[in-house]
């Protein structure tokens, strides 16, 4: 009952080891953007497991501790981004009304988003086919309202950065799996950001996605490498990983060998999400404190079983017979390990031509199963994938 470890996906862990640095560099991108200071939007990219939700929600909070209007979307490639982009930024909206002095001046920015949520639908939908975005003010035309996703979401952005710097605030979007964002939403969003950065609107957007996001933008506007900050969230070192296990275990009376804390860092590699599964498998596992070197051993199948089902397996699963072929034939190549390895090399170990094997890589990359390193290279999304894939049988 007392077991204080928490693996789930996006759950925070009860201490956000190793983070500090990310966290640091937004309080001050807060700072900044409430002083009317130019500052650039933030892109969090990473492998799976390693916290960039968490982050985001961390971020998110500290943001709504200052008084700013935030929202948050999650992308889908079969969904484009007018719609979620209309609840986040409504929900935004509707943080900064309760401060807000003027209440015709709310409801004329709500007026122009829900202009902008009209647009969802084709202009010929039948009424039952459209969208209603619960926003209960009349309609500004004019604003926000072409149907150029571009275009409008510019002026839809600029005039709900405007009501935040009304109160001397700002607004922050916050997009998880960013990658998945269609490329019309994916320039457009780039456009905007632009936009605000030279008017120095206090509206900044903070993305999350898989290691190519940054080559994902690059492809829509070339100059998003000068428009975000780009930050890479990856394993813990070790200190941070010993912290995130001890830090929670001591607030509870309780605590680790180093001999356990060696064996749970050469099981998790440091990956957050890992960290906490052995963490939670040991506690369990555990008679008494301190936890030792056996509870980690027997605790270790557990963890792995739990892992294997609900971390790998569903990731598995979605994989056709065709791509399973080919993610075992990449597990072969990197012999388990978290490295990239060419597509050249994939083929000849599977004694087929490169173009054949094109539709399967190419769904890969579409499930989010692997990303492309580097030109010519491919890499699993999910650390330890491979350890895994090499461990089920044929």
């Amino acid at each position: 009952m007392r077991n204080p470890f928490a693996p789930g996906a996006g759950q925070r862990p009860p201490e956000l080891a190793g983070r500090d640095k990310e966290l640091d560099a937004f309080d001050i991108v807060l700072e900044r953007v409430a002083r009317g200071r130019p500052e650039r939007s933030l892109v969090l990219t990473g492998l799976r497991g390693v916290g960039k939700t968490v982050l985001l929600g961390e971020m998110r909070s500290m943001a709504q501790q200052v008084g700013w209007g935030t929202g948050k979307i999650e992308a889908r490639p079969d969904a484009d981004l007018r719609r979620p982009m209309s609840a986040a930024l409504h929900r935004a909206i509707r943080d900064l009304a309760v401060r807000h002095p003027n209440p015709d001046r709310v409801a004329e920015v709500l007026g122009v988003l829900k202009a902008f949520a009209l647009r969802s639908a084709p202009s010929d939908a039948k009424l039952r086919d459209r969208w209603q975005p619960g926003i209960d003010v009349p309609v500004r035309t004019g604003r926000a309202d072409s149907g150029d996703i571009e275009i409008d979401l510019v002026e839809l952005f600029t005039e709900v950065a405007s009501l935040a710097a009304d109160l001397e605030a700002g607004v922050a979007v916050f997009i998880d799996e960013m990658q998945d964002l269609r490329p019309d939403d994916v320039s457009a969003l780039c456009a905007a950001c632009h936009e605000l950065s030279q008017s120095r609107a206090p509206l900044v957007v903070v993305g999350a996605g898989l290691p190519h996001l940054p080559a994902v933008l690059s492809a829509s506007k070339s100059y998003s490498e000068r428009l975000f900050t780009y930050a890479r969230i990856g394993q813990l070192d070790r200190a941070d990983a010993d912290f995130a296990l001890l830090a929670p275990a001591e607030r509870e009376g309780a605590t680790f060998s180093p001999e356990a804390l060696d064996a749970l860092f050469e099981a998790s590699s440091g990956y957050p999400y890992f960290v906490q599964a052995y963490g939670k498998a040991a506690w369990d596992a555990a008679p008494r404190s301190p936890i030792d070197v056996l509870d980690v051993k027997v605790a270790a199948p557990e963890a792995e079983a739990e892992l294997a089902v609900g971390f790998f397996g569903s990731r598995y699963e979605r994989a056709t017979p065709a791509e399973r072929e080919y993610l075992r034939a990449m597990a072969e190549l990197a012999e388990g390990r978290d490295e990239p390895v060419t597509t050249a090399s994939i083929a000849e170990h599977l004694s087929r031509r490169a173009s054949s094997l094109s539709p399967a890589r190419d769904s890969l990359l579409k499930k989010g199963l692997v990303f492309s390193a580097q030109r010519g290279q491919i890499a699993f999304t999910v650390p330890h994938f491979g350890r895994y894939l090499l461990n089920q049988p044929g």
